[in-house]
């Protein structure tokens, strides 16, 4: 998955969420960008965002979803 389509697939899975969800995670890459992280950079570097969103929250996103890709457009195939 090329650099383009990784954004389309995002923008396309965020349309889905609620209007809190998409906030948070609009939140989130503020926050990230906080943080300069070199290309490549090692998975330990991405540790210190760890725990930075509230169970509750993750388990609302997780919902959206799994709810989101358990939907079939037959008009797509």
């Amino acid at each position: 998955m090329n650099n383009a389509s990784t954004i389309q697939e995002i923008v396309e899975r965020l349309k889905k969420f609620p209007p809190i969800l998409q906030k948070q995670v609009l939140d989130f890459t503020l926050r990230l960008n906080e943080y300069e992280i070199p290309e490549g950079a090692p998975i330990h570097e991405f540790l210190k965002f760890s725990g930075t969103i509230q169970s509750e929250d993750l388990e609302q996103m997780k919902q959206a979803i799994e709810e989101g890709c358990q939907q079939i457009n037959e008009s797509e195939w």
